[in-house]
This record gives C-alpha cells, structure tokens and sequence, in this order.
C-alpha cells in the first residue's frame, strides 16, 4: 500500500493510514490510486472534473462494511459509483470512490413464483434482463443507457426511462436493500407494516433513529409533503418522503433511499420485483412536419393509451443519418415526405397477446385520422428486431448530440426536465425561447407521455462566454419548471444540482431532509456536497465545482487537433457495454478496467496533451507512463470509431500518440521487427521453407513474439502483367501482404469462386499496407506507405476495372488510416461481397438451387462490422442466392487484432477474449460449418481450437462445385 502511495499527490495526503488499515482489515478487493485511475473517474456523463483520492473495488459485501467502518474511523468521505453515466456528477467526489461494478456484479437468485429476484448493486441492466428473459421475466424500468448501467446506480437515481407511463420508477420495484450504514453497519431495508415498525423504532442502535427521524417527519409534516410534491409520474424523486407511508400504514424506507445517490448509506444488495415480460409489441413511427407539433401531438396519442410515446427532433434525425444504424431503419422510418421530418414520434404498444396490441393500434389508427395536427405519414412495425433497431435510435440519442454544432456539442445540465405532460407543449415553447434568448443551438427528445424532456443546449466549454451561461440558464429552466408544475431533474437525479433542493422542496422541507441526512450520516462522510448535508458540511454549487472545460482548455491547439476526438468524449459510456457479443470495446470486456476502454483512454489522452501542454513535470512523467500502459492494451480494432455515438477512434490517436511518445523514450527492439516484418514479406514468399524454419525457431521468441503463422505456399494465379485492354467480365484482385502470405487459401478461394462465375481475375502482386507501422506509431514511415497504396488503386481504378479486395482490415485502410490530409484514394476498392451483391441485384449472377444445402455460421471481424454494418446482410443475401443458409451471430473480438494476440505479455488477455464469445459461437456447429471473414480470426481459431475456419469465399466455391454450377 505504501508503494501504491509513493507519489502521494496533495489531496493524498493522509490517505496511507486509511488504506493501510483498510488492507490490514482482510479486504479483499481492489485499490487503485494512481493518477491514470484517478484522472478516468475524475469525470462522467456530465459537464464536471472532479479529481478522486482513490478508488476502492470491493469484491464482495463485506469489502463495503470494512471500507465505510474505517471511513468512519479515519474520516474519509466516500462515493458510490456504478456504471459512471451519471450526467449531473452524482458519483464524482473529491473524497474515496467505491466501484461496484467491477466485482459486484453477481445474480444470486431468482424466486420465479413470487417474482423476485436478488442481485448484487453491479448488475448492469441488460445482464438482469439477459438472465431474466428465458423465464418470460424482466424488470421494468428501461434507461437508454441499459448496456452499462447499474441497478444500484438505477436505484442511486430512482431511474426510469422509456415506459414509465405504465411501469413507474425504480423504486416501485424494490422488494428488500440490504445497505452499509456510515459507521460501517448493516440495516435491512423492506416494507414494515404498522405492527411491525414498532419494535425497530425502539432499537437504541442506528437503525431504529434513523426508522424514529423519518417516521416524525412524515407523520409531523404530512400536509406539507402533500402539498409540496409534484402531482405526476416523475415526481420529487430523491428523498420521496411522499410514499414513505401507504395507504395500509405501511412503512417503506426503502423510497427514501431510492433516488438518496449514495448520501445516506451504501447499497450492498438488492431484492427486486420482476414482471411478466410482454410477448407482443408494436411500434408506430409518426413524422411531422416541425416538431413543436409533434409534441402538441402527444396529447391526442396519450389517448390510444400506449405504453410510450417516445419523441425525437430534427437536429438527432439528422446526426443519425451519419451513424452506422441507419443503414438498417432508414427503409423502415419511410420513403420521402413533401417537406423535410421536423419531428418523430415513436409511439409503443405492448400486450401478452397479437389480439390485445392489435385492439391498441386499431384506437391509434382511428386517432390519426381525427384531430387538427397534421402528420407527414406514419409506419407500423411488428417485428421485434426492427423495433429494438428504432429503439436503439432512441437511446443513441445521448450520444449523437455530443456531435451537435462541431467544437459545441450537445451538452448535459438540464437535460432531463419533466412537466406534466398535457403542459409540456406550451412548456417546450418557453423553454426554446430561453435557449433562443441565448443565441443557442440545440437538440430535444424524450419521453414525452410522461412531460420528460431531455434536452442538451451546445455548447463550447472550453470558452468560458459559454461556461458561464450554466447558471443563468440552470436558473432560468428551474423556474420554468417549477412555473408549470415540474421539476428540474425528471429522472437523471440532482447531483450537483442539489443546491435547487431548498427551491424545490421549500425551506421548511429541506431542513427536515437535512435532519434525516444527519441521522444517516452524523459526519457528513457519504457522498458530501449533494442533496442534503449536516451542519458539518456545505450543498456544492453547480459554479463552483470544477468544469471539465477549465482542463480541457488549457490543451494546446496543435494538441486539440491531433487527439480532438478525446477532447469531443462525452462520456456516454457507450463502450463500457456489458454484453460480451458486442465489439466495443474487447480489453475493457477483458478486464473490467475503465482505464482500458475508449472512454478511460480519451481522458488519460486529454490530461497527457493538458501536461504536455504546460511542460515538463512530474505529473507528465507519470500521466505519460500509465496512458504508454493503456494503450498497450488496446487492440487496435477500431470498434469505438465505428461503435461510438462521437465516433472516439482510439486507434488513430493511439498511433499518434505513440510517434510523440517514441521521440522521448527508446522504443523496444520489437517495434523494430514488426515494423520491418512486410519489408522482408516479398523475399520469404519466394522461400517459404527458410521463413517458416525462421519463424518457428527460438528467433521471434527472444523479441516476445509467440505462436506465428506458417508461411503459404503460394498457387500461381494468373498475375496483373498478363491483363491486356479490358476483357468482359474481368476484375483485378488486390491481395494484402499478410493474407496473400500466410493464408493463401482464402486468397485461393476468391479466386476460384470468381473465375467459377465466370469472371477472369487478374491479381494484383501483395504490396505493403502499413498496418503494423501505423498501429505502433511509426507514422513517418507510414506516411509513404499510405501515398503508395493510394497510388495503386489509383492505377487499378484507370483500368476500368472492378478492384477487389480479400481481406476486409487492410480493404478499410482506403476508408480510414489511408485518408491522410483530406487526401483519399481516387476510385474505389470492393469488398467481396459488396461486389457479388451488386452483380447479384443487377442480374449478372445467376441464381442456383443447389441440391446439396447446407446452413453455415458466418463471424465477421470487428472492424468490418463495425465499419460496415451491411456486411452481415449482404452475405446473407449472396448465400441465399445459391439456396444457401448462412447466420451472422453477434460476437465480440477473437482477440487476435493482428499481431496483438502473437506478443507473448497480450497472449493471456488474447485468449480470455476468444472465450468470451467466440469459443461459445464455434462449438455450436461443426468445425466445416464454420466461416470467418478476417485472416487474424482465422488464424486464433487454428491457434485456441486447432481448426482453421474457412473463408465464405471458399465454402461457396465448394458448394457450388459438388452441386450445380453456374
């Protein structure tokens, strides 16, 4: 522990004897203070940077009473924190963060009879739904941001979400908590009827004061709670003193710890109501003409009675056309209007029955052609994954308004206001005019059948004009809110916007809630500065806590160039997925560490180009070091460039990074062989035995490479130099360098398809790509490279010719790395399948109803999928062309990313991620039913399970030779 503290920065200072005791005590869980650590968890979805002293993983339940035990003793303040997407600085602290979500993230058990199921405070939304679902089961409450939030961050906010209209909040599905007090004790939370509550008010122990404290203010204080508290679906959340009672005289703590946001107690597990899950859904899209109709709009829609109406501006309708979803809802949102979508309003049925949903569309239907607000057409969707791809639109929302207006996205501070909903209307008219006042631009979605309305002004933070219009605009929409009978925060929780407590709740109120945080809490240790305090402490304002814009702003301009894309980080949290199929982003899925994830590296990115800024230091020394540490980790895979709503490429900045880094430090002698390796690639082609004795004898070892493929022996194919004018039906295959030299079977297998379909193919001799010099930064090596290739294709495309391309990574280079400048490729590079699919639809390849059919499994490579979202349906097409089945299943990365996988300190980590989800998708069939588009999955397949999948080329080439062929 002392090790870990030898750089003790100065708010470190007299942390040692805390985290001694701390490890002395048994705990069993993490600790982390360095300043990589520190500087991640120092932000969240918000606009604040507030700088931990450490953070805390506890690994079990215990963990979380040792910590707040010596908290308690050593007097150190503590902050939960889940899944880190708050967008008001619920979970960011000045003080010790306790992360549950890296060890505590266990389903422990499900009671289906009585409907309730136990779960540790880290398990992420969709991991709860993932388990519950083959019971016909889930728990209701659906944020956007499912696939990394917690439930005990959920329950931290009260959180709701789409369809809360019918399903309510949270806190309505709260059986049991079992919390850490802040003297490190245990309390059971769970209803109390009126008998049962009194022997716990006489307990002389924390527990029953804290039972006696709330039980006097809301039996004192009834009328007033009455009157003050919103009457609406997003009421007061956070210290609901309204349904601490029912109407049996039950006794609820429970609501008032919902929403609390870690300032009364520590969550350590979790009982929850769980529901029958709807078997029958239907979904209306809406689109208008502008989108204040739209919202005036909702009041007619409210009485179809659906579970939710959803609402989505022009300004994200826009934004969205440049995300990699499009491409599958475009069709389905309709053809061309008269005039441009203003506004879309996403309009949910659900039911156990075909009949009960189709009764709710019928009263939808009857109620569109009533009424004085005039759509632009609507479409009816009944099928579930197209609604869940409409619905992923929704829930990118968030993201995509962090591309809003360039240098001044879309930023969180009253994003999450609610209204009555019959009021939101005149509401959102006043609310534009406040933004308008401001010359303002912005975007607005929500949930508008319930009055929430998340809306996110642009803004520049790094100017400090913009920075300084968050109070007067935070003003200005509380009083809106208030004016029309809401609230400021409508399900996203305070956080730093607890100092409008006292506006809202009234002095008499807040006073009586600062009572009850003393009672919990005497010393003010838990989560200080948000909602309530003691007499101790003091409510943080939103102006005085630092912005993330203060830091951000100091990075020099060539800096905010170069690595822009980590300055434009959200911190949305979108890679920190939960689901191990999803691609984004594989070493953080690997490891559960933030500090090896897009969004942990695009911070440590900023702070390195902030210290760099200001010149040497200690601090840059240390900060360089750990971000060198992360990057090595970060597989290159490009999943965050095409995955991430702000489109974070960590790769790019990684490479550029890594060619400023090396200018300073010596790089390791590998570097230089790997980057040498495509140099000597022509020569150990033309002998393929001496390369292979080469590469398999202890030579490639000493540099820490392990496990490298077999050279080829190569097939003569006829070659480029053999092609005269411009024959019928001919096209140029362009090999990479590393597939046309370690897997000329693939190579081989387009070939042959091609030439089967009756197309002459001219190959193109493999030449460099680059790809290894510019994933180690050797960007002036690369940069020729790159000009070269460009060249190439050039030369190619002057052909007339249709180029095509083997490998999908090296194929993507043209679209990504090889776009240097502005300067792109002149002509066009096809994918294999792009370009069967377009011959296919223009009617060049016959169909065939092969006899011998046979369904395969197709796994895509990271990159493509992510970069070229079609791909899975293109080669679903091309298959079924020949009577042939073929499914896509969703996985993560092999784990291999080049030569990632063969260096021998990544080999561990390489194989944990082929477990992950490739081990499960390859078991399922058998080894010849297998199919992998990317040379390196092909290549970890052969390594971790001793079978080489074959290319779809080459499986279609057999199929069509053993049956009909064209």
């Amino acid at each position: 522990m002392s090790a870990a503290l030898k750089d003790e920065t100065p708010e470190q200072e007299g942390l040692a004897p805390f985290l001694s005791a701390l490890v002395a005590s048994g705990f069993l869980g993490e600790v982390a203070t360095d300043d990589a650590a520190r500087t991640v968890y120092a932000t969240d979805n918000s606009i604040y940077q507030v700088r931990p002293r450490a953070i805390l993983f506890p690994r079990d339940g215990a963990d979380i009473n040792r910590i707040l035990r010596l908290a308690d003793r050593f007097v150190v303040a503590v902050s939960p924190r889940g899944g880190g997407t708050g967008t008001n600085g619920q979970s960011l602290t000045r003080g010790v963060v306790i992360d549950t979500s890296r060890f505590l993230k266990a389903i422990h058990h499900l009671d289906i009879e009585r409907g309730l199921v136990t779960v540790d405070p880290g398990v992420v939304l969709n991991q709860l739904n993932d388990f519950l679902k083959p019971h016909g089961l889930f728990f209701p409450p659906n944020v956007s941001t499912a696939s990394r939030a917690t439930i005990g961050g959920m329950v931290a906010t009260d959180a709701s979400g789409k369809g809360s209209r019918i399903y309510g909040k949270t806190s309505d599905y709260i059986e049991a908590m079992d919390v850490v007090l802040a003297d490190g004790s245990d309390m059971r939370v769970e209803r109390l009827t009126r008998e049962g509550l009194v022997p716990v008010l006489e307990q002389a122990d924390r527990t029953g004061a804290i039972h006696r404290e709330v039980q006097r203010v809301v039996t004192e204080k009834t009328a007033l709670i009455s009157e003050t508290f919103p009457k609406m679906n997003r009421g007061l959340t956070g210290y609901n003193l309204e349904h601490v009672t029912d109407e049996d005289g039950g006794f609820r703590l429970s609501y008032l710890l919902a929403g609390s946001e870690g300032t009364l107690a520590v969550t350590k597990a979790l009982t929850l109501r769980v529901i029958p899950r709807p078997t029958h859904r239907a979904l209306a899209a809406i689109r208008y003409a502008d989108f204040q109709a739209a919202l005036v709009d909702v009041r007619r829609l409210l009485q179809a009675e659906p579970a939710a109406v959803e609402i989505i501006d022009d300004k994200i309708l826009s934004l969205a056309r440049d995300d990699v979803l499009w491409s599958s809802i475009e069709g389905v949102l309709g053809g061309p209007t008269p005039v441009p979508v203003g506004g879309l309003n996403f309009v949910e049925f659900v039911g156990m029955s075909a009949e009960e949903v189709s009764t709710q569309v019928a009263r939808l239907e009857k109620l569109l052609k009533q009424g004085d607000v005039a759509t632009l057409g609507w479409t009816l969707v009944t099928d579930t994954p197209t609604i869940n791809q409409l619905w992923s639109l929704r829930e990118k929302s968030v993201g995509l308004l962090g591309r809003l207006g360039g240098h001044r996205p879309g930023i969180p501070f009253v994003e999450d206001t609610a209204v009555p909903p019959e009021k939101l209307a005149d509401y959102v008219a006043e609310f534009r005019a406040l933004l308008d006042s401001h010359s303002l631009s912005y975007g607005m979605f929500g949930h508008a059948d319930v009055g929430c309305l998340h809306v996110r002004p642009a803004l520049d933070m790094k100017d400090p004009a913009d920075a300084a219009l968050i109070r007067p605009i935070s003003d200005g929409v509380a009083s809106l809110t208030r004016k029309y009978g809401g609230l400021l925060w409508g399900e996203h929780g305070r956080g730093y916007r607890g100092e409008y407590s006292p506006f809202f709740f009234g002095p008499e109120l807040y006073e009586e809630l600062c009572r009850i945080k003393a009672v919990f809490d005497p010393k003010n240790l838990l989560n200080p500065g948000k909602l309530a305090t003691t007499a101790k402490g003091a409510i943080d304002r939103i102006d005085a806590v630092p912005l993330r814009g203060e830091f951000d702003r100091q990075i020099g301009k060539q800096f905010s160039a170069d690595f822009g894309k980590a300055l434009a980080c959200n911190g949305n949290g979108a890679c920190f997925n939960w689901d191990t199929a999803d691609p984004m982003c594989p070493s953080f899925k690997a490891t559960g560490d933030r500090t090896q994830s897009p969004k942990g590296r695009a911070a440590l990115i900023r702070e390195w180009a902030r210290l760099e800024t200001n010149g040497p230091s200690a601090a840059l020394t240390r900060i360089e070091g750990q971000l060198r540490q992360s990057l090595s980790t970060c597989l290159s895979c490009k999943a965050c460039a095409g995955q991430c709503p702000i489109k974070v490429d960590i790769p790019v900045m990684k490479a550029r990074f890594l060619d400023r880094y090396y200018r300073k430090y010596n790089r390791p002698l590998r570097d230089y062989l790997v980057a040498s390796m495509e140099v000597f690639l022509p020569l150990l082609r033309r002998l393929p035995r001496l390369g292979n004795a080469v590469l398999k004898s202890a030579f490639p070892r000493w540099f820490g490479l392990v496990d490298l493929p077999a050279l080829s022996h190569r097939t003569r194919r006829r070659s480029l130099q053999e092609l005269h004018g411009k024959p019928d039906r001919a096209v140029i295959l362009m090999e990479d360098s590393f597939t046309g030299s370690f897997d000329d079977a693939a190579v081989q297998g387009v070939y042959d398809l091609l030439e089967l379909l009756g197309y002459r193919v001219f190959c193109a001799a493999p030449k460099a790509n680059g790809k290894n010099l510019h994933v180690l930064g050797f960007l002036g090596r690369f940069a020729p490279i790159a000009k070269a290739a460009r060249d190439q294709l050039a030369e190619l495309n002057a052909t007339g010719l249709p180029v095509i391309g083997v490998e999908a990574v090296t194929g993507l280079m043209f679209e990504h790395e090889y776009i240097q400048d502005g300067e792109a490729a002149s002509g066009r590079l096809w994918s294999l399948e792009q370009f069967l699919a377009a011959e296919i639809a223009a009617g060049r390849i016959a169909p065939v109803d092969l006899s011998q059919k046979s369904d395969y499994r197709l796994l895509l490579h990271c990159t493509e999928k992510t970069s070229r979202p079609q791909t899975a349906t293109l080669w679903t097409k091309i298959f079924a062309h020949f009577g042939l089945g073929v499914e896509t299943p969703a996985t993560g990365c092999c784990g291999m990313a080049g030569l990632f996988g063969h260096e021998r300190e990544h080999k561990d980590l390489s194989l944990r991620l082929f477990e992950l989800s490739w081990r499960q998708q390859i078991s399922q069939q058998p080894p010849e039913k297998i199919l992998a588009t990317g040379f390196s999955c092909r290549c970890q397949t052969e390594r971790f399970a001793d079978f080489r999948p074959r290319h779809p080329a080459e499986a279609l080439f057999d199929q069509l030779t053993n049956g009909k062929t064209p």
